[in-house]
């Protein structure tokens, strides 16, 4: 058995300056361009399941949320937060990337995060691999693939693991999800990452470090997707390796409608500016690099503020994680006790369920829901009724619930309908309200 992997800070340009080990290219210029992310429940998605219904469709991501924490539970015995490792994600995240990997290009739809790093796919030969819809890789029909080798300083940076000098030099990923462990293990290697622009040409980018998995199996893996792209602040994360081409810039704008893509942009194109928006300071720990973390001041009920302990705040800065791969929001309990108190009052109707809080809500009626604004530091988030609220078939649910650790996470349901920019360089996540649709 491989031991887990480590990256150091020192990997970090391996790929985008050049290392005597490999050859060196990348996109030039800090030029922006823009992909679709594709939502979980739009036809489009491979998880897409016709016959659930809306209230079904909630249940179920409501259940995902909860999954969702142990991935960033710091007294995980398997996801420690301290140990930087490729981190952990669901299959079951909410939006999916398609791109390409190789020489020829080789389709694969991946999940995207922000709360993960490692870009890794199942790989042939495959010996012990989920089942899996679409084609696996096949490294050995891309011209451009290149295993790390034992032998290299890169794999000592690594701290791979070798069963000879002569072999590559391998990861190995154990997954913190709540019931059952899942786990991927294979080779740490270089190769192209192709990614569609929305304009119809193509980006790519040479010799990106990848995960190819030969040995993946757990309850987190599902037969429609093949892999997954890590949005986070590692190292081996496609924004950290896309390093100085994207100037540190991306952005996202989500959409809840199935029938309607969301769009990822990098570079110039992520940049958030004109009326309306509103920054707010990033944070991210030394020990917890893929986290990006902003600080929550206080939530408002229409006229009822509601301060946020400053004893929540976490050490180097923020209490909070901005994550694209959490659909509620969920926050620090007594704190969200007094949040749905008064959320309770100002609706003031039947609920049909305690947790989520579910309201009767014909599929017709005019659902009144009060005025919600989200204080970040510096930046007031007011959010609309499909931020705080989604409908079933005859309930609106209250889309924020309690954590069961000491991790708040700021979920995508509460991002939705805003172009959201990170500035890696500059320290700050913009807020900018936005027909997502139209974007």
């Amino acid at each position: 058995m491989a031991a887990v992997a480590t990256i150091s800070i020192a990997f970090a340009l391996v790929f985008l300056v050049c290392a005597s080990d490999f050859s060196c290219a990348s996109a030039s210029g800090r030029g922006g361009f823009t992909i679709d992310l594709i939502h979980r429940d739009s036809p489009r998605s491979p998880f897409y399941n016709s016959s659930e219904t809306p209230s079904q469709r909630l249940k179920n991501a409501f259940g995902r949320s909860f999954d969702r924490l142990s991935h960033f539970n710091p007294s995980s015995e398997v996801a420690q937060l301290d140990q930087a490792e490729s981190t952990i994600i669901k299959s079951d995240g909410e939006y999916l990337i398609e791109f390409s990997i190789g020489t020829p290009p080789f389709p694969i739809k991946a999940i995207a995060d922000t709360g993960s790093d490692l870009i890794w796919t199942q790989c042939k030969p495959c010996n012990n691999c989920y089942q899996q819809n679409d084609p696996l890789f096949d490294p050995s029909k891309s011209s451009t693939y290149q295993t790390i080798p034992c032998s290299s300083n890169q794999c000592n940076t690594l701290q791979g693991s070798c069963s000879s000098q002569d072999s590559a030099c391998q990861y190995e990923v154990r997954y913190g999800d709540r019931s059952h462990p899942s786990h991927t293990i294979g080779d740490y290697a270089a190769d192209t990452v192709t990614l569609a622009s929305t304009t119809g040409t193509s980006v790519s980018f040479l010799n990106t470090l990848i995960g190819c998995g030969h040995d993946n199996a757990g309850t987190s893996f599902h037969p429609q997707a093949s892999g997954i792209v890590g949005l986070g602040g590692g190292d081996e994360s496609l924004i950290s390796q896309l390093g100085t081409s994207i100037d540190g810039k991306f952005s996202y704008c989500l959409t809840l409608q199935n029938d309607q893509t969301s769009k990822l942009s990098f570079g110039d194109n992520a940049v958030v500016s004109g009326s309306g928006v509103v920054s707010t300071p990033l944070f991210q720990h030394p020990s917890q690099k893929t986290f990006f973390f902003l600080t929550l001041e206080a939530i408002s009920v229409d006229d009822t503020k509601i301060p946020l302990s400053s004893s929540s705040s976490a050490s180097g800065g923020g209490n909070i994680v901005i994550d694209s791969g959490t659909t509620f929001t969920l926050l620090e309990p007594s704190f969200y006790s007094e949040l749905e108190e008064a959320v309770d009052k100002a609706i003031g109707r039947e609920r049909v369920n305690e947790m989520p809080p579910c309201y009767k809500v014909s599929a017709s009626e005019d659902f009144k829901t009060p005025n919600i604004i989200v204080h970040f530091s510096g930046a007031d988030v007011k959010l609309e009724q499909n931020n705080a609220f989604r409908r079933g078939s005859q309930e609106a649910c209250f889309a924020f619930a309690p954590s069961e650790n000491s991790i708040s996470i700021y979920g995508n349901v509460a991002q939705s309908g805003f172009l959201v920019g990170y500035d890696l360089k500059g320290k700050t996540v913009s807020f900018k309200p936005t027909d997502c649709t139209k974007f």
